[in-house]
């Protein structure tokens, strides 16, 4: 009995620590800067800024993923050219907090064993330079964080379009892990934090199958 009451302990102290600390990151989330994000090492169930906080208006617009050892595309999707904002909003005017902000991706077994992943991304910027353009992306499957990715967009002048293409080196996976993530579609998850000058502007979400093709 008391063994089963410390590994209950044990749980509910983690899980009020990650709860504690996903709530005192929202409270300030205005003032998050990528040293606090990066004391975390929970699956965020909130987004931690709101759409309006992207005063910079950078808009993605396109976003393609290659595999680098082949060339071989294996996700594309650009933004229609005539997409109006407004349509994003509710009859009552007040939109979804998720719209434009969260992905689903459905992929083959075979991309758990790819090694290195070419993400190109366009984007256009507003009427502000963008200084220190920065994405920090965390991917998890269930509880567990999988990998986290940095990645600098550096400078862009007011009223680009701007491309670049991001490398993503994978870890190896076990055969298990690979055999699970497979099984429980949509429980691979990520987060992806965007800011300027070390302050979030954006927080985009995704889910992952790899259940594709069978």
């Amino acid at each position: 009995t008391s063994s089963c009451s410390y590994l209950l302990y044990l749980h509910l102290n983690q899980f009020f620590r990650g709860s504690l600390a996903e709530l005192g990151i929202r409270q300030h989330n205005r003032f998050l800067d990528c040293t606090s994000l990066l004391l975390t090492t929970s699956l965020l169930t909130d987004y931690l800024c709101k759409p309006e906080d992207n005063v910079y208006n950078i808009d993605f617009t396109r976003f393609k993923i290659r595999d680098l050892e082949t060339g071989t595309v294996l996700f594309e999707i650009a933004k229609p050219h005539n997409c109006d904002p407004e349509y994003e909003e509710d009859g009552n005017g007040e939109g979804d907090t998720s719209a434009g902000r969260f992905v689903r991706y459905q992929f083959t077994p075979a991309f758990l064993r790819l090694r290195t992943v070419g993400a190109t991304v366009e984007f256009t910027v507003g009427d502000q330079p963008v200084n220190n353009f920065r994405m920090i992306e965390r991917h998890y499957f269930q509880d567990k964080v999988l990998k986290n990715f940095d990645f600098d967009f550096g400078f862009c002048i007011p009223n680009s379009r701007n491309t670049c293409e991001h490398i993503y080196e994978f870890p190896q996976l076990p055969d298990d892990l690979i055999r699970l993530m497979v099984e429980h579609p949509y429980e691979t998850r990520s987060d992806s934090f965007y800011f300027v000058d070390n302050k979030l502007i954006m927080h985009n979400k995704a889910d992952y199958a790899y259940d594709g093709g069978q």
